[in-house]
């Protein structure tokens, strides 16, 4: 298909879903369940407007699922508005760490008792073990204002889990023989573990601290950066 006629569907689709936002409020769906017919329908199913070869493709493919996981993660780190230093994040560092390895575990050993290989087997763990933030959407943090316990901890869970799973599809990989592990797992311990994960919390934390400090430095001193209702985003 068509640039052209991806960019309509794309388009009006998202004008769909704006226009009846407040009509799918009352319906038990999240909006990605209404997302899966209308790709079922374009597909080969019906339309046949797309056709991706899960081979020939792969790259393009992997590229699409990488940029939506970041969106939809980046929409997810918007609502928060909880201080790192605050105790409810120890609700979420427990759903997304301790409760996920164990459920990466649990599978693995399924995996193993119905013969699958080990890598195959952690590699499958990996896959299942992180909830979706996207089709979770209905019971996360509303806004930024909203400070509900239990909102909080399912938000930041669905934030977190897929950044601590990466380090055991890199492990999942590496036993199947398609990703070095180093001696000893050594290479998987400092680049997929510490550096993926801690370097990645590190840098994340850095940038979206200095972003907020850059926002409030320009509202307070230059009155920038400020909504404009009047018209739409108002620089000065």
């Amino acid at each position: 298909m068509e640039v052209a006629a991806w960019a309509l569907v794309v388009e009006g689709l998202l004008v769909l879903m704006a226009l009846s936002g407040s009509t799918l409020k009352h319906l038990p769906l999240s909006t990605a369940m209404l997302y899966l017919p209308v790709g079922l329908a374009i597909g080969p199913l019906w339309l046949s407007l797309a056709r991706f070869d899960p081979v020939a493709d792969a790259k393009l493919l992997e590229h699409l699922t990488e940029f939506v996981v970041v969106v939809s993660l980046f929409s997810v780190g918007l609502k928060l508005s909880v201080e790192l230093d605050d105790r409810r994040w120890l609700l979420p560092l427990r759903l997304a760490v301790g409760s996920m390895v164990l459920t990466v575990g649990l599978i693995a050993l399924a995996g193993i008792a119905l013969g699958l290989p080990l890598g195959a087997a952690v590699l499958l763990g990996a896959i299942l073990a992180p909830t979706d933030p996207v089709l979770a959407s209905d019971v996360q943090v509303a806004d930024p204002e909203d400070r509900s316990r239990l909102r909080v901890a399912l938000t930041g869970e669905g934030g977190l889990n897929d950044g601590a799973a990466f380090p055991f599809v890199m492990l999942g990989l590496g036993l199947l023989g398609l990703h070095p592990l180093g001696e000893w797992g050594v290479r998987w311990f400092l680049v997929d573990v510490m550096w993926a994960v801690c370097g990645s919390l590190a840098i994340g934390g850095a940038l979206g601290t200095l972003m907020g400090r850059l926002v409030l430095h320009l509202r307070m001193r230059h009155a920038q950066a400020l909504w404009d209702t009047t018209t739409s985003w108002h620089w000065g």
